[in-house]
């Protein structure tokens, strides 16, 4: 049994042992990916008749609480996992009856007729739901098969054995104080050792960076590129409420060289999910996705929707929008990266879970082949990424590859481009771009100085349809232990002021929708960064944003964070 690292306690003192489980998978996360993974393992051990022992853990106090997105789903990887998902009730309740899409100016709209479209954007045949509780239902699904889940528990630290093999994770201790000493309270985290650990932390994952430095997993491979996804979930007027609605825009607040749009959806039960996304690689520091996703709302199309209603929850999160060329490599000594810990969001068809699932399918059942057959003494889930290059997820991506990497010209332009990518792909003509355009630079690479960028003033909020960002927060049912050490860690206190302020005028409180960062006046009234760690929803943009990449998010003690009910 290895020893937990002493704590930082200012004087030396020898920290107690811990625990350890032993399990032949152990899976980091509980979203689509996570969860498809652990069903296929075990499905496929009771067809083979042979005793596989799977883990799961997640971070968020329960399933689900953590997931967040739009989401119309393919059911596709559903379809292929559990065939009898509409007879084991499934929360797939809404099938998409209308799908429109919209050109937004500032005052008016105009609607994109769908024969315009490419057929790869059509919704027909896919469901409006919450993944939140989906990932619940799949939850269910997996401890009827005797896979173990522990919500609550965060993964904070990788494992390696003797040979530099991942062997597992360990989860972070609860109980410790800000200042790094342990309370009355003190529990030490757990070690969970397995023949193969799987990462599925979603979008930038706190250890999946980790891993990616460590195995060179983007060697030779363009940067990931994200969005900001920024969502409410609103009980409307029931006049107003059209079951299986999906709507989509482009345009208007953005202006035509910052990338974005916005979805709205009309669930079951009188919801409507309206969101907004903003491609992190814009260029005005000033530029707040949380006030644009708000200045959307009022929009004269989309205002109607929501004026009577009652907003009932809010979150956000990063998206993966790198596409097939961002896609790192996918397996390393003891493990692999799996959905979107690695990226494999459909951009232009806005989903992702369907390739989540399908890629941790994959994963699994490599991972069981090499259990079953021992793997060789090398512990590489070769067969994994060998599956995905030879499957319809690799397909799906393949087909819209250009599209991202086009809008680098502006909205108009990069959205003709990527029309007539997808339509060729759709006619069968894809051989007629056989090449793939590449990523210029990372997100965090793309700020320009805020003396060279206007100034934005956002509107004050109304209370009717658009809000305050504390209030938002307050829907989120975000809670952490106040006292415990701060997860949003500057690797370089100075350049919050001497770079991020001085030159950016702090970008950080713009682009956080959850109010973490403030410029605040410190001793002799010289202004520093006050971090409001207690607020974080866990979207990663400043681990992601930052200019110098100077912010480190890492794990807070397990079960903090947002309580999303149904997002």
């Amino acid at each position: 049994m290895l020893r937990q690292a002493n704590l930082e306690a200012g004087s030396a003192m020898e920290a107690p042992q811990r625990e350890a489980m032993e399990f032949d998978v152990v899976i980091v996360g509980a979203g689509p990916s996570g969860l498809a993974a652990a069903i296929r393992l075990k499905q496929l051990a009771a067809e083979r008749g042979r005793e596989v022992s799977v883990c799961v853990i997640e971070k968020g106090s329960e399933v689900g609480a953590h997931i967040l997105s739009g989401a119309v789903i393919d059911p596709i990887a559903l379809d292929e996992l559990i065939p009898d998902w509409r007879d084991k009730g499934a929360p797939l309740l809404t099938p998409v009856t209308d799908d429109r899409f919209l050109i937004l100016s500032e005052r008016g709209s105009l609607r994109i007729p769908a024969w315009m479209l490419p057929p790869l954007m059509s919704n027909h045949g896919n469901y409006i739901v919450s993944l939140g509780n989906v990932c619940r239902w799949l939850a269910q699904q997996a401890e009827a098969l005797g896979v173990e889940i522990f919500p609550g528990f965060a993964a904070a630290e990788v494992l390696f054995d003797e040979q530099g093999a991942v062997r597992g994770v360990a989860t972070g201790d609860l109980g410790i104080a800000r200042d790094g000493t342990p309370k009355a309270s003190h529990t030490p985290g757990v070690e969970l050792h397995a023949k193969y650990t799987f990462f599925a932390e979603g979008a930038r994952g706190s250890l999946t960076k980790q891993l990616v430095e460590r195995f060179a997993l983007r060697d030779g491979i363009g940067p990931q590129k994200f969005g900001l996804g920024v969502k409410e979930l609103w009980q409307v007027d029931p006049a107003r409420h059209r079951p299986g609605l999906v709507v989509h825009s482009q345009g208007w607040p953005l202006d035509s060289m910052t990338g974005g749009g916005s979805f709205l959806y009309h669930l079951e039960d009188n919801q409507v999910a309206v969101g907004f996304v903003v491609h992190l690689n814009y260029q005005n520091p000033h530029l707040s996705p949380f006030e644009e996703f708000q200045r959307f709302k009022t929009h004269p199309a989309i205002r109607p929707t929501f004026e009577g209603g009652k907003r009932l929850a809010y979150g956000a999160r990063a998206i993966n929008e790198g596409g097939l060329q961002s896609v790192p490599k996918l397996i390393f000594p003891g493990g692999c990266l799996i959905g979107c810990a690695a990226g494999f969001v459909n951009l232009p068809r806005i989903k992702g879970s369907h390739n989540a699932m399908k890629t941790g399918m994959l994963a699994a059942e490599a991972a069981f082949d090499a259990l079953a057959a021992g793997d060789g003494g090398d512990r590489l889930l070769a067969a994994y990424p060998e599956a995905f290059a030879r499957s319809w997820a690799w397909r799906d991506l393949h087909k819209v590859r250009n599209v991202k990497p086009g809008l680098r010209w502006g909205l108009w332009l990069g959205t003709l481009h990527g029309g007539l990518h997808m339509w060729l792909n759709d006619l069968g003509l894809g051989f007629l771009v056989p090449w793939t355009m590449k990523h210029a630079k990372a997100d965090h690479e793309t700020l320009k100085p805020a003396a060279a960028a206007p100034r934005i003033v956002y509107p004050k909020p109304d209370g009717v349809v658009s809000f305050d960002l504390l209030s938002s927060v307050f829907l989120s049912n975000t809670n952490h232990e106040e006292d415990q050490p701060v997860h949003l860690r500057l690797k370089d206190p100075a350049i919050a002021i001497a770079v991020n302020l001085t030159l950016y005028d702090a970008p950080e409180q713009y682009y956080c929708p959850a109010g973490v960062y403030e410029i605040v006046a410190g001793e002799g009234g010289r202004p520093r960064l006050q971090i409001n760690a207690q607020n974080c929803v866990h979207c990663k943009t400043c681990d992601i944003k930052d200019p110098r990449q100077n912010i480190d998010w890492v794990v807070p003690e397990g079960g903090g964070g947002p309580n999303y009910p149904n997002m």
